[in-house]
């Protein structure tokens, strides 16, 4: 993808100690490039892309270690854009017991933070189901203990979401889980 955002978003997770993370397959860091570039391969939009680099700076529901505090969403927008930090940032606020059943059928979507609920629109809920698919894959591929321990739940959750999965993504997930 390359181009300034990206820079500015590698220079700040490094600056926040991203690549001193332990995470399955390596580092944070890792982690998070190998999400950009499985978005990349699937086509995603730019902004996509950069929320995936970014995706776990708050922490989220299944990584709980934060690079920063709520208060600093400042810094991260300033360096990926406004939309792109939305979107980490909805995507590390979501409570997923309360989120994943019903998302895309009407359900609401929890911010773990806040306790809202609300009801996403159709395109943030295809991004967050991009970017769960991208994330939890990456796992799945780097980490057999993952894959074994959560590869049939995450299989049967992609098949539900197959109508908000690009085509890539809908591929990524039979050949890495199955089915």
């Amino acid at each position: 993808m390359g181009g300034l955002r990206e820079e500015r978003a590698v220079a700040l997770l490094r600056g926040l100690g991203a690549e001193r993370v332990p995470h399955p397959g390596g580092t944070l860091l890792a982690h998070l490039g190998r999400v950009r570039d499985l978005l990349g391969a699937w086509g995603a939009r730019p902004e996509l892309r950069l929320a995936g680099l970014c995706h776990a700076v708050y922490g989220t529901d299944g990584f709980p270690t934060a690079l920063l505090p709520l208060g600093r969403r400042a810094e991260v927008a300033e360096a990926v854009g406004a939309e792109a930090e939305r979107l980490a940032y909805v995507y590390a606020s979501c409570d997923r017991g309360v989120s994943y059943p019903g998302l895309g059928a009407e359900g609401v979507f929890r911010d773990r933070f806040t306790g809202e609920e609300r009801r996403p629109g159709a395109q943030e809920v295809r991004d967050f189901a991009e970017l769960t698919a991208a994330n939890e894959l990456d796992l799945a591929r780097t980490d057999p203990v993952f894959r074994e321990a959560w590869g049939g739940e995450l299989a049967a959750l992609f098949r539900r979401w197959e109508g908000l999965l690009s085509e890539p993504a809908r591929r990524e997930c039979r050949a890495v889980l199955g089915g």
